[in-house]
C-alpha cells in the first residue's frame, strides 16, 4: 500500500494510464478484427477500406508505446497480404 504522497500520486497515475491503455488496446484490436471480418466475408472493397482505417490506428498505438513498432509492422504486413490475396 502506498504511504508517501509521491507513491499515492504514482498509484493514481498508474491506474489512469492503465485504463487509457486498455481502452486504446481494445480500439486497436477492434480495427484489426474489422479487417479480418471483411476478409472472411469476401468483400475486398470493405477489407481495403478497413485496412486503410486500421493502419494509422496501429501506427498511433506504436507511437504511444502501447505496442512495439515491429509488432505494428507485422500486423499491417499480414493484414495487407491477406487483403491482396483476395480474388
Amino acid at each position: 500500500m502506498a504511504n508517501s504522497a509521491q507513491a499515492k500520486k504514482r498509484a493514481r497515475q498508474a491506474e489512469k494510464h492503465r485504463r487509457s491503455n486498455a481502452s486504446h488496446r481494445s480500439m486497436m484490436r477492434t480495427y484489426i478484427k474489422n479487417v479480418f471480418k471483411a476478409i472472411d466475408a469476401g468483400d475486398k472493397t470493405a477489407a481495403e477500406a478497413a485496412y486503410k482505417a486500421a493502419g494509422p490506428v496501429i501506427d498511433s498505438m506504436a507511437g504511444k508505446g502501447l505496442i512495439h513498432k515491429n509488432k505494428a509492422a507485422r500486423h499491417k504486413s499480414r493484414m495487407n497480404a491477406h487483403v491482396r490475396a483476395m480474388g
